[in-house]
């Protein structure tokens, strides 16, 4: 007699485990492509998390062992190189070292959006216009030439609305050669700075919203941290093609800038920046006109009067404004007053302020010193001094004279909760 069927049910497997898919964050719908545009890369690392950055960088230009600017770190190079406008050749733009050096201009705390692609030669982008900027070698004067990469719109004057940009954001109008005589004459160190590197320090005319948002990324930090947050805020911008495995992108508009929330910054390593970020965003949007207008308005009013309108957004101290002033709204005179920028007004203008602490105070009169000894050009000197501190040039001046007062470290101040102080801690930034 047969046994009856088992009723036991057999248990199927479980069901295979379902991996869980981490949320990236993706920075906003591109805008629509200009006729120029190379296929934008992914999404930059920096939306989606922190990069490495002592990751080595493999240029053509630089030793393998060359640690990269931070900013490549969160630019995806997978990109085709984009090609030039036109006939691919570089124009000259009649200038000489003399008057532009941009090895002393473009990267030495003005601007952070300029990447060094070869001997002699950075790109980056103005306006809409991706170029390459470079010393002409076979000119004993040392002439600067650009190359078009993305912008004018084809044809055989594609170059013309490019280098009438250029000129414009290069400041050009402003001769150097008078004006740094001008300055040797006033002042011993400065002669001394002049005869060694023999002009060449600009100070550029930036679009003011590239510029506001730059030096709101610029607090209390150093030069690789800016580049790279002003990568990673660019990159919202159009991408305009890629140059020596770095990606380019037009600098996003204000509208576009709303599309980002201060979460998406926060998570990307901005910290307390990206709440000022946000914020700044929001104030500008409610100007009359945008912000846009507003702050181009501000170019041709008083110095006092740019800074206390400067002042009212979120972020914004007197530094940020003075530099916002300097590099943007033609305040010619605008001192932006750091440690380092301290240090030479106590050691060559006010020497009663050495051994003293840096403070808002002295902010006035540090500014009020440089104007007394350079005239209205007052920033475009101090420039130079700044510029004639930082490690490469350094070494080609003397020591400056000791004070007979020693300067004291600054002490750390007790900061405010959610505050951080204005100043950043390395050469090189303001």
């Amino acid at each position: 007699m047969k046994a009856p069927p088992s009723t036991h049910l057999r248990r199927a497997p479980p069901p295979a485990a379902v991996p869980i898919k981490r949320r990236k964050l993706k920075p906003p719908p591109p805008p629509a492509a200009s006729p120029c545009s190379t296929p934008p890369p992914p999404p930059s690392p920096l939306l989606a998390g922190k990069a490495d950055p002592s990751a080595p960088w493999e240029s053509p230009t630089r030793s393998p062992t060359t640690r990269r600017s931070l900013a490549a770190s969160f630019c995806s190079s997978s990109s085709a190189a984009s090609p030039p406008v036109g006939d691919g050749r570089w124009e000259p733009l009649g200038i000489p070292r003399s008057e532009l050096s941009l090895s002393l201009t473009l990267p030495t705390g003005q601007t952070f959006r300029w990447r060094k692609t070869g001997p002699d030669q950075f790109t980056g982008v103005v306006g809409p216009h991706l170029l390459s900027l470079r010393h002409d070698a076979g000119d004993e004067q040392g002439g600067v030439a650009f190359l078009l990469h993305c912008g004018g719109g084809g044809g055989a004057n594609a170059a013309d609305p490019a280098r009438a940009a250029l000129r414009d954001y290069l400041n050009l109008g402003v001769s150097l050669a008078g004006m740094w005589r001008s300055f040797a004459s006033a002042d011993a160190r400065f002669a001394e700075l002049a005869r060694r590197l023999a002009g060449g320090v600009r100070v550029l005319r930036q679009d003011p919203v590239e510029c506001l948002f730059q030096f709101l990324c610029s607090s209390n930090n150093n030069i690789a941290r800016i580049e790279r947050m002003v990568a990673a805020v660019s990159a919202f911008g159009e991408h305009l093609g890629t140059v020596e495995g770095v990606d380019f992108h037009r600098f996003p508009s204000i509208d576009r800038l709303a599309e980002v929330s201060e979460e998406q910054l926060r998570k990307a390593g901005f910290g307390y920046r990206a709440k000022f970020i946000v914020n700044t965003v929001k104030a500008l949007r409610a100007k009359p006109g945008g912000g846009a207008e507003w702050l181009h308005s501000l170019r041709g009013l008083e110095l006092t009067t740019v800074t206390e309108a400067l002042c009212t957004l979120p972020g914004v101290g007197p530094k940020v404004a003075a530099c916002v002033a300097l590099f943007s709204l033609d305040q010619h005179h605008a001192i932006p007053v750091d440690t380092h920028v301290w240090q030479i007004a106590t050691r060559e203008l006010t020497p009663e302020f050495a051994g003293c602490r840096l403070s808002p105070k002295h902010f006035g009169r540090v500014s009020e010193a440089f104007v007394d000894r350079f005239g209205r050009y007052a920033g475009w000197a101090q420039t130079a001094l700044f510029v004639g501190e930082l490690p490469p040039q350094k070494a080609l001046l003397p020591p400056p004279p000791a004070n007979v007062k020693k300067a004291t470290k600054p002490r750390k101040e007790k900061l405010e909760r959610g505050r951080r102080p204005e100043s950043p801690s390395s050469p090189g930034s303001w």
